[in-house]
């Protein structure tokens, strides 16, 4: 593993029934959620945001982002670096359709066990964790 660290930001939806909305990238076969890499002089919230709408058609309230947590594991399509993630919970909206690189839209039980084996490393060694950790109805 490599210094190289990938920032990113993403965000955790949740349906009704607090499954939590993942995404998978046209050529790969991990999913994850849906979020990326900054552009010149966005916060990571605005990432998000911006993210979201080109990824999924979602328009997110950046006052109804709440920070879950930074994250750093191994990245899950780039071979040997690290991803940093800051990662947001967001009240839930409506999911238009997965759009641009975006090939599938997955939702996933995070109590699951086993958890599907082609979950993002971050994602599942950090985000599922931390989301299990806090109250229920926090999202």
């Amino acid at each position: 593993m490599t210094n190289d660290v990938i920032e990113v930001s993403a965000v955790v939806l949740r349906s009704p029934t607090g499954e939590v909305l993942t995404v998978r990238k046209r050529g790969t076969a991990r999913f994850m959620l849906p979020g990326g890499k900054p552009e010149a002089g966005e916060t990571p919230a605005q990432t998000a945001v911006r993210e979201c709408a080109e990824e999924i058609g979602v328009e997110l309230e950046p006052d109804a982002l709440r920070e879950l947590g930074v994250f750093t594991d191994a990245a899950a399509n780039e071979t040997d670096r690290l991803v940093r993630g800051t990662v947001y919970v967001h009240p839930a909206v409506p999911v238009v359709a997965a759009a641009r690189e975006i090939a599938e839209l997955r939702w996933l039980d995070p109590d699951a066990r086993p958890l599907p084996p082609d979950l993002a490393p971050m994602l599942e060694h950090q985000v599922l964790p931390a989301l299990r950790r806090e109250p229920r109805g926090a999202a």
